[in-house]
């Protein structure tokens, strides 16, 4: 069957044309000129030899460049490689080449790696920003083509490339249809988004969070999203009550962030309909506190690059429990299996595995670490978690975080939720660490409020009260801030 996720855009144009699609600050992007913009990239591609099915890598920020550099190859039938705006020049260059790719759009802030990566690479640049001399300019204004290319809904219309815990990262194949679905499911069954939101674009675009549940789901229904190129609280509450945001979707570091902003309370939110959260596991203390604070419920999900990302997510008509991941999205299976691939009973630990129409093709030139994460018709998530009895899901760990401590197994989740609900902490990661009597020892990592005081002898004492004993920490380092992914996720690497 014919498909292109190019669609999302090309329908809402023809809907409601002269509605803004894309904000930032004071410029706007009318879904008519995002439209016609990506209609001549695509032709500008053509003229420059780029076929449907080749590979156009993308490097560019929050800024509309990024959307109509992404429609644009998808109207030319090609698939879009988004890469971290962040890479190194060596980084840079694998990309390109592990993803094959014919060319390389970035942003002149990001034009040193960019630059000197894509020559590495032997892969053409294009320039991308506002300037009129622009190379995307140009090529938004080439002759267009009459709208997407007839795509199949199997082909392959995003690689996005894995964090890289091990090894190199690993390039997950999703297809026209894996994205469409995917956020078709995020706007008209998880959140009733209609035309007149307005959601902030803080999360990267590049990232899989921000393309479905901002960018695409905002688009599919001809809304706007407002974006904010870099996260700091102050900015994304001045943007929130300037553009009267309906929607914010966040990493669990951006709600610490702004329930601990001294002047949250001078903002007006009352626009504020929905919050989601994801990424990362949400601690309980750190919801509960922010909407305390502020008049919204924070409906956190689950999901990977792999899955397009949304696997699970906590549903407005059902019951919300503390802790929990929620359901199974529409059209998406979730269980728990044990280390033989068996499914274990309710309540007992074990992989998450997924299977759905979200489930992507495959990692790119991978077929051995695409045989060992798809097993059965199920992808094996990484992630420990749990099934209660209603159905819901919670998360304990990260397979690969699990610390085996005298042989006991640890989960840093449990520990940090221990470590949030100490009043003087904004941050905190717990990871084992070498130990010659118990093989690993636990190690919390973390960091202080303004102006709070706290020792490690009190912390410890603090966190034995309220764990086994086997749990609590012995090593405790005090830092400034926690080292951060691009969406704000925390890096445990990094502390290990």
């Amino acid at each position: 069957m014919a498909l292109n996720l190019g669609i999302i855009l090309s329908e809402s144009a023809r809907e409601r044309p002269d509605h803004v699609a894309v904000r930032l600050d004071d410029r706007t992007v009318t879904y008519a000129d995002l439209d016609r913009a990506a209609r001549g990239i695509a032709g500008a591609l053509r003229e420059r030899g780029i076929e449907p099915g080749d590979h156009v890598a993308v490097m560019v920020p929050n800024v509309p460049e990024f959307t109509l550099a992404y429609f644009g190859v998808l109207y030319a039938g090609c698939t879009v490689v988004p890469l971290n705006i962040l890479l190194s020049t060596p980084e840079v260059t694998y990309h390109l080449q592990d993803s094959e790719a014919k060319l390389l759009i970035a942003h002149p802030l990001f034009g040193a790696p960019a630059e000197a990566g894509a020559a590495e690479a032997g892969v053409p640049l294009v320039w991308a920003d506002d300037t009129p001399d622009a190379d995307l300019g140009r090529m938004a204004a080439a002759d267009p083509v009459d709208g997407p290319y007839l795509t199949a809904e199997n082909d392959t219309a995003v690689i996005l490339y894995t964090s890289g815990t091990t090894g190199k990262p690993k390039g997950a194949e999703l297809t026209h249809s894996n994205l469409l679905l995917n956020c078709s499911t995020v706007m008209s069954r998880l959140l009733p988004l209609t035309r007149d939101d307005v959601a902030l674009a803080t999360l990267p675009l590049f990232h899989s969070f921000g393309q479905t549940c901002i960018q695409n789901a905002t688009i599919s229904v001809g809304a706007t999203f407002t974006l904010l190129p870099r996260f700091t609280p102050e900015d994304a509450l001045a943007v929130m009550q300037r553009d009267r945001v309906t929607l914010f979707a966040g990493v669990p570091t951006m709600y610490f962030a702004i329930l601990n902003f001294e002047r949250g309370r001078d903002y007006d939110l009352s626009s504020l309909k929905y919050c989601m959260a994801g990424g990362a596991a949400m601690p309980v203390e750190v919801m509960k506190a922010f909407e305390d604070k502020y008049p919204v419920q924070i409906l956190e999900g689950f999901g990977l690059s792999e899955t397009s990302p949304v696997a699970c997510f906590n549903m407005r008509d059902k019951p919300r429990k503390p802790g929990s991941i929620g359901y199974p999205v529409w059209g998406v299976e979730m269980c728990i299996l044990d280390d033989s691939d068996q499914p274990v009973e309710d309540g007992e630990r074990g992989e998450i595995c997924i299977r759905g129409h979200n489930v992507m093709k495959g990692y790119f030139r991978r077929p051995d670490a695409t045989k060992d994460a798809i097993r059965s018709g199920w992808f094996h998530s990484g992630d420990i978690g749990i099934r209660d009895a209603d159905g819901s899901y919670r998360i304990v760990d990260r397979k690969k975080d699990m610390i085996i401590r005298g042989g006991f197994n640890v989960y840093p989740r449990e520990i940090e939720e221990v470590l949030y609900a100490h009043p003087a902490i904004v941050e905190a990661a717990v990871i084992g660490v070498p130990d010659e009597s118990h093989g690993e020892e636990v190690k919390a990592v973390v960091a202080l409020g303004a102006g709070q005081e706290l020792d490690e002898k009190a912390l410890i004492a603090f966190a034995r009260e309220r764990l086994a004993a086997y749990k609590y920490p012995r090593i405790v380092e005090f830092v400034a801030e926690l080292p951060k992914g691009p969406t704000g996720k925390i890096l445990k690497r990094e502390l290990r």
